[in-house]
């Protein structure tokens, strides 16, 4: 009788629990645009602290072809009460805009974020990315690629630096070139639309099909062809499944072994870089994502 009187009772907290979910952060500026698009448009939540705050900026996952930056706000807490202040961007999809759209379109965000650094408190030396999925791709590709700031821009907002501090990403795609990561994972990971979409195709068949016109844009848009010595630290998060090959296209599109071959490639040109998968990877430095975003953001540089 006890333990049922006890079941019943963890299912009665289990249900209060689901009730009473963790309140909600209302951003000190909502919707504000950051390009001429209905999607250019991100959340700022502004942390407290003397002199310029560090910022974390939030880029939502869906394969480039879905999603928002609506999410669980309670995980910008912590963040907030270190001092960080949080952003979180929505961009073109790629149903109507594909590569390079989604992708320059988040350079922007972080180029509109650095023209607000004075009216927004913010310390531009210190501004780091994360993200799921898509978003893990777009941050890795901005965290590993050239500065796109153009000086002699006519646009101000182009004029100021892509460049961040670091990233922690997670289940993200090092690559989207369809011949290198089928031959990392297998044929499942191209039945995933993100590959199609990314460069305008409606199937993966015509996108291979098409592949030497897509082949650029498949290049450009892998984050693994742009990792140097000099670009800035990284730490990725994976889930722990390791079969190969890929299951199927979720398991295919998210698989640890994208964060494999990138840690590889930053090992063995001195980049630092993090993987966490459970039971195959954990870094010396950093147990959690968060704990490396802390030491990169508050770093006294």
């Amino acid at each position: 009788m006890k333990h049922v009187v006890f079941l019943s009772f963890m299912v009665l907290v289990a249900a209060v629990q689901a009730a009473d979910p963790k309140p909600q952060i209302a951003p000190t500026q909502a919707n504000v645009s950051y390009g001429p698009d209905a999607r250019n448009v991100l959340d700022f939540w502004k942390a407290p602290g003397d002199g310029p705050r560090p910022l974390l900026v939030y880029i939502h996952g869906g394969g480039w072809t879905g999603g928002d930056k609506k999410r669980d706000t309670s995980a910008y807490q912590p963040f907030l009460d270190k001092g960080i202040s949080c952003a979180a961007i929505n961009y073109r999809l790629s149903g109507d805009h594909p590569l390079p759209a989604p992708v320059h379109d988040a350079a922007r965000a972080i180029q509109f974020l650095r023209t607000k650094a004075a009216e927004w408190n913010i310390d531009t030396k210190h501004i780091a990315l994360t993200g799921g999925s898509a978003g893990a791709c777009t941050s890795m590709w901005l965290l590993l690629h050239d500065d796109l700031a153009d000086p002699k821009s006519a646009d101000p907002v182009l004029r100021e630096s892509t460049r961040v501090c670091a990233a922690a990403v997670q289940a993200g795609q090092t690559s989207i070139d369809p011949k290198v990561i089928e031959g990392w994972l297998g044929p499942n990971v191209l039945k995933h639309r993100m590959i199609n979409m990314a460069v305008g195709e409606a199937t993966m068949e015509d996108a291979l099909k098409n592949y030497d016109k897509h082949h650029d844009l498949y290049v450009e848009f892998s984050p693994y062809n742009h990792v140097d010595k000099q670009d800035p630290p990284l730490l990725m998060t994976y889930g722990g499944d390791m079969t190969l090959p890929s299951k199927d296209a979720g398991h295919g599109i998210h698989h640890p072994v994208y964060g494999v071959k990138l840690k590889e490639k930053s090992d063995s040109v001195g980049h630092e870089c993090h993987l966490l998968i459970p039971g195959t990877s954990k870094s010396d430095k950093y147990a959690s994502a968060n704990e490396f975003l802390f030491a990169k953001l508050l770093a006294k540089d």
